[in-house]
């Protein structure tokens, strides 16, 4: 364990991102993330990875700065076209973030892998952590579920394009305004939803929290397709993983199905913000969240109350 008066956010909490103080009123976010391509469109697949690598930094409450390329290229099998197409994508939603692209590296590789490593600030005073959450909060999920069930179905050619496009669509959202709407309301604790799924990332929330947790399956906003392509029995290893993983904290209502707890266990790429805020302000925030064109963002749960031995509560 690293120990310094000035490292704010370490690897303790299971956090989206380190934090360490430079001064009194700024601290430095660090991060990075990569991996492989989730869609085939080279274009697309570098939006996508570095909507996923900037999500960090917001879910911390911050803004990036500059980013550094993480590329991994098998020259020998693909047209630098290629890398070309992904560079642009990425660099695109660098730009949009209001971030620079200041350099990177590369290596010849046999599998296609990309990402970001991103750095930002924040206020000290203002850094969001998943260990904020407390009992009362209400939770906000800003984006639909469900990217690692319709990858599968892609892989397996039994998704329809509008599924592919709906995902690719979440995939690309940026989460830079559900960070300002969040910090502008002022709430409590945030993670992104990513390669642990909901319920992965909720339980890290309530264990560093020390709270208990409660969802309501039925709330959760879910991408067209993924819940039927779960029934299909399209659900990749990684959501098995996750769901047994988060098995023996789980408390599930006999009225929540298999099916569901698969959607709520799926592996995602980059997701929405998971926001723990007082609920007098969570309708404030809501609102503010659909004004910026968040309209899937909606209250899916609770903060139940101080626990030693967290536990999530599901259900229907």
């Amino acid at each position: 364990m690293e120990t310094d008066p000035n490292l704010l956010v370490g690897r303790e909490t299971s956090d989206d991102a380190g934090v360490y103080k430079l001064r009194d009123d700024l601290a430095l976010i660090q991060t990075l993330d990569f991996f492989t391509p989730i869609v085939n469109d080279p274009y697309r697949f570098g939006q996508i990875a570095a909507v996923n690598a900037l999500s960090d930094i917001y879910a911390m409450g911050g803004q990036p700065l500059t980013a550094m390329n993480i590329v991994c290229f098998p020259k020998k099998t693909l047209d630098k076209s290629v890398l070309k197409e992904i560079l642009k994508g990425g660099l695109q939603k660098i730009h949009e973030a209001g971030a620079l692209l200041v350099g990177g590296h590369s290596v010849d590789d046999v599998e296609l892998k990309y990402g970001l490593s991103i750095t930002g600030i924040v206020h000290p005073d203002k850094i969001m952590t998943n260990a904020g959450a407390r009992p009362g909060d209400h939770l906000i999920l800003t984006k639909p579920i469900g990217t690692g069930i319709i990858a599968t179905a892609l892989k397996a050619k039994s998704a329809s394009l509008e599924a592919e496009e709906a995902m690719i669509s979440m995939m690309i959202q940026s989460n830079r305004s559900a960070a300002e709407a969040m910090q502008d309301i002022g709430a409590h604790g945030c993670t992104d939803i990513t390669g642990f799924g909901l319920l992965g990332h909720s339980l890290e929330m309530a264990t560093a929290s020390k709270c208990g947790m409660t969802l309501y399956a039925s709330r959760v906003p879910i991408i067209p397709y993924a819940l039927k392509y779960a029934q299909m029995g399209l659900v990749p290893g990684g959501t098995h993983a996750n769901r047994n993983f988060c098995h023996h904290s789980l408390n599930v209502d006999s009225g929540v199905s298999t099916y569901m707890l698969d959607i709520l266990s799926d592996a995602q790429t980059s997701g929405g913000l998971l926001i723990s805020i007082a609920q007098d302000r969570s309708s404030l925030l809501l609102k503010k969240l659909h004004e910026r064109g968040l309209s899937e963002a909606v209250i899916i749960g609770e903060i139940s109350g101080d626990s030693k031995d967290p536990f999530i509560t599901v259900l229907p």
